[in-house]
């Protein structure tokens, strides 16, 4: 059985609101592991351990869940999942309350949840604000080389219509312009309040789409927004000919992947196979396997059995 532990952030009353603000208690319902109402600490399965791995609510955060699972249950890790949690306000709070105990996270991203101030862009100076900010009951393993960034994308008529090749370049059209993205993305440090901070971007309106969904994508292709906040490893874009502006002020900083657990739950088999996946990984195959997931209707499952068969 989990031992429940519950973090004191000073983030935590913002959590808490953004929490409720997802529709309810999203750990409440079994989205994956055969236990989820049952966690896991380090030293609940013995020296391998035992660990319930959660995910964001968009494919690619699944399918990293999903290696860390194949690779944790070939090391003799017992391993739970709890897929397609919701945003980081509420998986974070998951973390907290011990519903989950490892999540795949993007340094960057949380760097920013972390501390809304920060100025770092490389990835290195992102990892070293997010350790120095992150709660010591919570731990980063190693960062992977895969990255994968939030992106103000436009359609190749639009870009060309308005000569974009830029988020400054939006300046002096904005005004007549519908910004599309997750619901959170309105509210965050680098979301629709950066971009009027660093950029002056004031658009005519903002349109809530889910997160990594192909709703986003066809919004953008038919024309119900004009400009959408998409994941850089996201297939459609080339498969649209998108336009990904330049972020020229870094407002989107480094997004390596790297695994966000509890510091209670690691042992050595699990930081050490959790280093080995950050290892394999890379934007390139991260993107290949995406398009498998998006593009080709593949099981999030099978993929990730596949890549660490093959690289682990």
């Amino acid at each position: 059985m989990r031992r429940t532990a519950v973090i004191t952030l000073a983030l935590s009353a913002t959590l808490g609101l953004a929490a409720c603000g997802g529709g309810g208690d999203p750990m409440d319902t079994d989205t994956g592991g055969d236990n989820a109402d049952a966690g896991s600490s380090g030293e609940a399965g013995g020296d391998a351990g035992s660990l319930t791995i959660g995910s964001a609510n968009f494919p690619e955060n699944e399918l990293l869940a999903e290696i860390y699972a194949a690779a944790l249950d070939d090391a003799g890790v017992e391993v739970d999942t709890q897929l397609n949690i919701g945003s980081r306000e509420a998986y974070i709070a998951g973390i907290e309350d011990g519903s989950i105990d490892a999540i795949p996270e993007y340094t960057g991203g949380l760097a920013t949840f972390l501390n809304p101030e920060i100025t770092a862009t490389s990835s290195e100076d992102v990892l070293a604000d997010l350790q120095e900010n992150l709660p010591e009951e919570m731990q980063v393993l190693e960062i992977s080389e895969a990255e994968d960034k939030d992106s103000l994308v436009v359609t190749a008529e639009t870009a060309e219509e308005l000569d974009l090749t830029s988020i400054a370049d939006l300046a002096d059209h904005a005004g007549d312009l519908t910004l599309g993205g997750p619901p959170e993305f309105e509210s965050r440090p680098n979301g629709v309040d950066g971009l009027s901070e660093v950029y002056g971007l004031e658009f005519a309106s903002f349109r809530s789409l889910a997160a990594g969904a192909n709703l986003t994508v066809q919004s953008l292709a038919n024309g119900q927004v004009d400009v959408a906040n998409i994941f850089t490893t996201n297939p459609a874009i080339e498969e649209n000919d998108f336009v990904v502006l330049e972020d020229p002020e870094s407002l989107f900083a480094a997004q390596n992947v790297v695994p966000l657990i509890r510091a209670d739950a690691v042992t050595p088999t699990i930081e050490e196979t959790l280093n080995e996946v950050s290892a394999a990984l890379d934007t390139d195959n991260l993107t290949s396997m995406m398009v498998q997931v998006q593009s080709e209707g593949e099981d999030p499952a099978e993929v990730a059995r596949e890549f660490v068969d093959e690289n682990l």
